[in-house]
């Protein structure tokens, strides 16, 4: 808390706008990287829905962050904010709807942040046609990325928008074009966007007791490829963030998740001086930390940022990791836990050499929650660093889970890098089988789990045939890699589960 006071303190002597501070301003009073006059509100007088921080960005010489209701109109007192240097606030502009969108665009020298593009000289210009939708995410457009931009509708519109005129239009209504079951109660809930190399990502994270189930699929992953071409659903689970650079080898990274575990797809792009060496997304998995982040109004905005220069952070299930931007020869690595978290964190971002973390702190929902008072969130300021000191990193999950296996086809590989304790459960629907089923335990140890011929047989359990339909193995202490997998040696129904401490 001393080091933020101090860090406060000096920035007082910064100006965001001309103004010289003289000594007798006074550094905003903070707890523990907490400055409570950065808090945003909601109104108390119904209606009473949410106040989150949907999305930050550092600009001009400010913090930028935006507010958000649960639904357009669903109560008032949110807003797009300024943050200066010594750590005071001014509203930009009130609005009653729902922002999480947030990237600049070069060309024009902007951001553009909810409904909102702000230029180098933080002058503010609104899109009008957005001040009454939910807005999740936003990309670059495939053939004017001079002049527009996508805009990604929570509830399934994408528009192309100018970000000179303003004006916007409707391309498609995804929850037709992607064949979202909402007749049986399935509710699109888009949350990313990203485009690179002529292709459009987004993702929707609708996710439900009927899809933990298996009764429908109501998320999605989806890909289009500009004008006269159509969607393609990559997958129908709940998918929450798509990111990716222009640069270190154009890998582009998605998040989510299902009844099994977080979900890591990557797609090496590659470009004409180092060609890819694997065009197809390749799928990865990563333990939950929390079952508390499944249902698609839970996990609010999880996301893949860069904090520090060159390398990412990651949030999915209530657990942070560094990733690395680069995924040479198909591979995935670099990827370690850092903490796990109870916080809800829509977005990140670093400002005058501090690591913030947005947050959605008490939310009513329509009343549904008695005892929170006022929704209201605030920001935390602090050092990366200092994600280590927060939960040590546990969790778990699988790649499967009562799942009919194909004989001799590996699972998707599991992450077990940096977690101390580990045990995998093993089971099998013996009623199915005739003889003995044989599981290999298979581990990367050099962390190029894109690359078959680097995994290692670790252990080979039988379940079946005369033997248990159950067996677990605990891993000796010490004993890490950085990928798990298995690989049934006969077709069955099976479950494969870790559980790390």
């Amino acid at each position: 808390a001393n080091r933020v006071v101090l860090l406060a303190a000096l920035l007082l002597l910064l100006s965001p706008a001309g103004h010289a501070f003289t000594p007798a301003d006074e550094a905003p009073f903070s707890v523990s990287g907490i400055f409570p006059n950065l808090a945003v509100t909601a109104e108390s007088a119904p209606k009473r829905s949410e106040c989150g921080v949907g999305a930050l960005m550092p600009w001009a010489d400010r913090l930028y962050q935006v507010s958000y209701l649960s639904v357009p109109d669903a109560g008032g007192g949110t807003g797009l904010y300024e943050i200066f240097p010594n750590m005071t606030m001014n509203l930009v502009a009130p609005h009653n709807s729902t922002y999480a969108n947030r990237m600049m665009h070069p060309p024009s020298n902007q951001i553009i942040i909810g409904a909102w593009a702000i230029d180098a000289a933080a002058k503010v210009r609104v899109f009008p046609q957005l001040l009454h939708v939910r807005v999740g995410g936003m990309a670059e457009h495939l053939t004017k990325p001079d002049s527009m931009v996508y805009m990604l509708g929570m509830d399934g519109p994408l528009w192309e928008c100018d970000v000179y005129s303003m004006a916007c239009t409707q391309l498609f209504d995804l929850v037709k074009e992607l064949a979202i079951p909402v007749a049986a109660g399935e509710q699109p809930h888009f949350k990313a966007a990203h485009s690179m190399s002529g292709r459009l990502w987004v993702a929707s994270n609708t996710f439900e007791e009927s899809d933990f189930v298996g009764q429908e699929h109501g998320g999605r992953f989806a890909e289009w490829r500009g004008p006269g071409t159509n969607w393609t659903i990559l997958e129908k689970t709940a998918f929450v963030e798509v990111t990716g650079r222009h640069n270190f080898g154009r890998v582009v990274y998605a998040l989510g998740w299902d009844a099994r575990s977080a979900i890591l797809k990557v797609l090496d792009l590659g470009d004409s001086g180092s060609p890819s060496m694997n065009p197809n997304w390749r799928t990865y998995r990563l333990p939950k930390a929390c079952h508390s982040y499944d249902h698609l109004w839970q996990t609010e905005w999880p996301r893949i940022r860069e904090v520090e220069t060159e390398r990412y952070l990651m949030d999915m299930s209530g657990l942070f990791y560094e990733l690395s931007p680069l995924g040479w020869a198909a591979s995935t690595f670099g990827i370690r836990p850092v903490c796990q978290h109870l916080r809800m964190v829509p977005d990140y971002t670093s400002f005058r050499g501090l690591f913030v973390l947005g947050g959605n702190q008490v939310s009513s929902i329509f009343d549904n929650n008695f005892i929170t008072g006022q929704s209201q969130s605030n920001l935390w300021f602090g050092k990366t660093d200092d994600l280590w000191s927060f939960g040590k990193p546990k969790g778990w999950g699988g790649p499967w889970r009562q799942d009919r296996v194909t004989a001799n086809e590996p699972s998707d590989p599991f992450l077990m890098t940096g977690f101390d304790g580990k045990v995998v459960h093993l089971s099998a629907n013996c009623s199915e089988v005739t003889s003995t089923v044989e599981v290999q335990v298979q581990v990367d140890f050099t962390g190029t789990a894109g690359q078959d011929m680097e995994w290692a047989v670790y252990r080979t359990a039988q379940l079946c045939g005369g033997q248990p339909g159950y067996s677990y193995i605990v891993f000796e202490p010490g004993f890490s890699a950085h990928w798990v997998r298995f690989m049934a040696l006969s077709s069955a129904t099976l479950t494969a589960y870790l559980h790390y401490s």
